[in-house]
This record gives C-alpha cells, structure tokens and sequence, in this order.
C-alpha cells in the first residue's frame, strides 16, 4: 500500500474537486459532485463506526454496499446511476495518484433508469389550447409559438434558434439546428404558418425581417429559453392537470398524434431529430397504452 492510500479519504476528495474545478467544470456541476462524494464518505464513515474513512477503504464492497444503501432508501435509478457516476470519477482519480491499486467501481451497476412514458396532450386539449388568444402582438407571438411547436415537434432550443428566413412559408418548410449542430428541415402546417405571419405582420416584419429572430420580446431581443418554457408552461396548465407542462409536452404530443395518425416511425424519427430509432419508439408505447383504453372501454367483453 501507498502512503497516500493511507490518507484521509476526505482530502483527496477535496483535492479532486479542485481538479474539477481547473478543468473548467461549472460550479453546478462541481456541487453535484461534492454532494454525492460527500454522502459516500458519511457512508464509509458509518460502515467504521464514525471513523474518517481512507482512500484505502473504498474498496468494492463498500461501493456496492454504497449503490444497495441508496436503492433501499428508494433513491430514483436516475439518481443512483449519477451518484455512482461520481465515485467512479472519483476511483480513477485515485488510481492516477496512487492512491489504489485496483479500481474498486469496476463491474458495479446502478440499476438501469425506469423508462417513463411522455406526458402529451389529448385532441380535446389541443382544441382548447389554439383557441382563438387576442390581437395583441405579444398574443399573436405566443399563440404563434404554440403552434410551431405543435406542428412540428421541435426542441426548445431548436425554437429558440430560429431566424424570420428560417422558415419558408411557400415550400411550408422550416430550417432547423438540432442537437450537434445538425440541419435538418421539417414540413410545417397551415395553421402555424398563418399564426407566425399573424405575429410578424403585428410586429412589423412581415415582409422582411431576415436575420431576426423568429421570436422576440418587448425589446426586440430574442426570446430566453426560460421566456418560452414559462410562456408555454402557462397556457398548458390552462387546458391540461399533467404535472409537468414543459415545451416538451408539445413535442411529445406531437409525435403521439403522428403515430396515432398512422405515421410511419422512421419518418417521425427524421421528423424530431432522433439519431436512434430506440428514442422513437417509447411513442409506440403510447399509443398502445391508448388503444388498450379504447378497447377496455368499447369492447362488451374487454
């Protein structure tokens, strides 16, 4: 054994968090990692009988006993995958000094995350969301925002990023920069089109505006990510009781609605920008889980 492996387990974390500090790691993330450390040594720490664990004692059985202590506190799987996301960091930091011979974190798994089916908005809500709003620019702007993302399942930062020259009203095309900068260019409704003219004519662009953003505030700067989650976030509390009634919301209705319709998968796999099939079909699920309600409820003998 090493002298450092002999060490207080607490000041290599410290040591390790300052190393993820001049790696230029944000101070959000940086606090993740020294919350989830600092639960791991109150771990071992307990398992010594209120000693201050070493390096030395984060041995594999103590991670496992670590991942099992959190899975039956009932810690959610996404939570237990990031903690031990964070001791693993932490073991090959301690290798690299010396600190251990073998990695303690190697074969051990958190449980794989539970895939949670999308929250979406049924056609009665749709109904009620588009609505006719008001006249006023800032009226004509979010209704025109709802319905671009209804009509074509963008992210939020991929509304966001939209200029006026982004779309292309005659081809009822939109240019849109997804996840790693990629293009892609998604067909876009009637009814959003006639609602984002609406907005622009309101605001003065309707026959210009190139190099603008699509959507603005009242001082003419584009709109912040948090500016549209809460502006979408409101009107769907106003039509649904989901509990979460992100942008995302609209994205996943979207795709549900597609698949209802009998799109086929792939297209709408292009459609959102998803690089894996896999991230697609959760929406299969979703549509079973439907006709599953529709046949309970028809069916004389369900």
């Amino acid at each position: 054994m090493t002298t450092s492996s002999r060490r207080p387990l607490r000041g290599h974390i410290d040591a390790f968090l300052d190393e993820l500090r001049t790696r230029g790691l944000s101070p959000h993330t940086v606090e993740a990692y020294a919350r989830d450390l600092a639960q791991l040594e109150a771990f071992l720490r307990d398992l010594k009988r209120d000693e201050a664990p070493l390096a030395r004692d984060l041995t594999p059985r103590a991670v496992r006993r670590f991942v099992s202590s959190l899975a039956a506190a009932r810690y959610a799987r996404r939570t237990v995958q990031r903690k031990l996301a964070a001791v693993k960091s932490l073991a090959r930091y301690l290798l690299s000094r010396k600190a251990l011979e073998r990695n303690p974190t190697t074969g051990v798994r958190a449980p794989r995350p539970e895939r949670r089916l999308p929250s979406f908005l049924r056609k009665k809500e749709i109904e009620l969301l588009f609505r006719g709003r008001g006249s006023s620019e800032r009226e004509l702007r979010d209704q025109a925002i709802l319905e671009l993302f209804y009509s074509t399942g963008m992210r939020l930062s991929e509304l966001s990023g939209l200029r006026v020259e982004s779309l292309d009203p005659r081809a009822r095309l939109v240019r849109v920069i997804g996840k790693g900068d990629k293009e892609r260019v998604v067909p876009v409704g009637r009814a959003a089109l006639e609602a984002v003219r609406r907005y622009l004519a309101a605001r003065g662009d309707e026959a210009g505006g190139r190099g603008r953003p699509l959507f603005t505030s009242s001082r003419g700067t584009a709109l912040s990510n948090r500016s549209l989650q809460r502006i979408v976030s409101k009107r769907l509390a106003e039509v649904s009781e989901a509990r979460q009634l992100s942008p995302h919301v609209l994205r996943h209705t979207f795709a549900t609605h597609m698949l209802d319709a009998g799109a086929d998968l792939r297209a709408v796999q292009e459609l959102l920008g998803h690089s894996s099939l896999s991230s697609t079909q959760i929406y299969t699920h979703v549509t079973a889980e439907r006709l599953r309600e529709i046949y309970d409820k028809a069916h004389p003998r369900a």
